[in-house]
């Protein structure tokens, strides 16, 4: 017997349903790969889980029942001694005892489809296959895969009472869904997802929708001229509108739209203002340093709680006009932007190709300057974990792993030792323009830029190491761009039920 259809891989589980689950078993969800049943009230009451959790620990529960109403009927069947009675049907009746282990070899099917994991190979669930030690686990079993699979799942369902009878089990808000907007010296990012809480715990969560980048260059020459290039605004606005788009074709209700250094710098800012906000109908943000830091220390930090990662953190965002540097633990203690990003430090002195060793030394130089700034405004001596953001970060964490082209989720959360840091940076300020463009992880967005940044970014970790708990660099994915996400759910404001 094979493995039913509904095993096959799907879509990113609703993050509604995740939260009714977790409301469901009063703690949060883990592992769900997908709805496997639900009541006709709507609600999920069986969810197909992974075989090992995102903790790694294996789970062999493939289908795991998740309805209270209905546990409590299924342990009144059980109380009864139903279980007991079956074990002995099934030695005394081989057709029922062949049925039953048909619905353990299906069940094993059905998990390794999603992945084998050798600890619990050949363990079903249920106490199949000679056995029935849960019916739990048969009657979810049999939900799951539908009539005929699994015959004492079946013969359980037909003698429990209509679960669904009083209504829904639980009741949970729906999720809040935001676009997140960031504007930037060289890039403008779109963020949409939807912001779930769990009801026991009051945990929080952010589901990404859709998450894009477009590097428009919004200041270029911003630091020689002190304004936004006519060039400059028309692709930020091209930008905005396609944006502006996918936002209404998602349905985000909040929207925040934050702008940061180059418009900040600029002369001609309220132009940028007022083109933006014809376009998306919002009110771009124009926002301080220290704002911009606090955004990105909660994109970056808040799913890290509970990792066992040494604290507090130093969350440092480099992008293209400056660099943002946040100490902080559970919230941002102190915070400083300084003047330091990929783009001026390209435009001010790495103007060859590739950059001669003198200007390198005068860009080092510069770079020193502005981090003996940022420390005396914030105490880099008591960090303990160095938390990198934004693209120049994730590129050069692509080079360290020798990817064979960007992968977001081998980047995210990865562990770059100094040394390798190091050696990517001066890897990529001898590289010619085209030897960083033939790149395979690299945006072509970055390609001119990118040396100064690695140059950053090697610096801040020379400086930092020796105060660290481990001299390396923790990648994060989620950054500002998160942090906006998170700021703009909790502004909306929702009538009480």
């Amino acid at each position: 017997m094979t493995a039913p259809d509904s095993a096959d891989p799907v879509d990113t589980v609703d993050p509604a349903d995740v939260v009714a689950v977790s409301a469901q078993l009063g703690r949060p969800a883990r592992g769900v790969h997908r709805i496997a049943h639900r009541c006709r009230c709507g609600l999920p009451d069986v969810v197909e889980t992974e075989p090992r959790l995102p903790d790694g620990t294996p789970f062999p529960t493939t289908f795991y029942l998740t309805c209270p109403r209905l546990a409590a009927e299924i342990g009144r069947l059980e109380a009864s001694g139903l279980m007991r009675e079956w074990t002995e049907r099934l030695a005394a009746d081989p057709d029922l005892a062949a049925g039953h282990r048909r619905a353990h070899e299906h069940y094993l099917a059905a998990r390794e489809r999603l992945g084998h994991v050798p600890e619990i190979a050949g363990i079903s669930a249920g106490g199949m296959p000679d056995r029935v030690k849960c019916l739990h686990s048969l009657v979810g079993h049999a939900l799951a895969a539908g009539p005929g699979v699994n015959p004492l799942g079946d013969e359980a369902l037909a003698l429990l009472p209509d679960w669904a009878a009083e209504g829904r089990c639980v009741e949970v808000d729906p999720p809040v869904r935001v676009a997140a907007v960031d504007c930037g010296t060289n890039s403008i990012r779109l963020l949409v997802a939807d912001i779930t809480t769990e009801p026991a715990t009051g945990t929080q969560h952010l589901h990404e929708l859709d998450r894009r980048l477009e590097i428009v260059r919004l200041g270029e020459g911003v630091d020689r001229t002190g304004r936004l290039s006519e060039q400059a605004l028309a692709r930020t606005f091209a930008a905005c509108e396609r944006y502006a788009e996918r936002i209404r074709e998602l349905g985000a209700e909040q929207v925040r739209f934050v702008a940061t250094s180059a418009s900040r710098d600029a002369d001609n800012r309220a132009e940028f203002v007022a083109g933006a906000r014809e376009i998306l109908g919002v009110e771009p943000e124009v926002i301080t340093g220290a704002e911009e830091a606090g955004l990105s220390f909660t994109g970056a930090t808040r799913e890290l709680a509970g990792r066992r990662i040494p604290t507090p953190y130093l969350v440092v965002d480099i992008g293209g006009g400056s660099t943002e540097f946040v100490l902080g633990g559970a919230r941002p203690e102190a915070a400083v932007s300084v003047d330091l990003g990929c783009v001026r430090l390209t435009e001010r002195y790495l103007t060859d190709d590739p950059p001669a060793p003198e200007q390198v030394k005068r860009a080092r130089a510069e770079v020193e300057r502005r981090l003996d700034e940022a420390a005396g405004e914030v105490p880099l001596e008591r960090a303990r974990t160095l938390v990198g953001l934004a693209g120049t970060v994730t590129t050069v964490a692509a080079m360290a792993l020798d990817l064979p082209s960007y992968d977001r989720d081998r980047i995210h959360h990865a562990r770059i030792p100094a040394a390798d840091v190091h050696a990517a940076a001066d890897r990529l300020l001898t590289m010619t323009h085209a030897e960083r463009k033939a790149l395979p992880f690299m945006h072509p967005g970055r390609v001119d830029v990118i040396g100064a940044g690695a140059l950053i970014l090697d610096r801040i970790l020379a400086r930092v190491s020796p105060h660290l708990a481990r001299t390396e660099l923790v990648v994060s994915e989620h950054d500002i761009l998160d942090g906006i996400a998170w700021s703009g759910a909790e502004r909306a404001v929702r009538p009480a039920r």
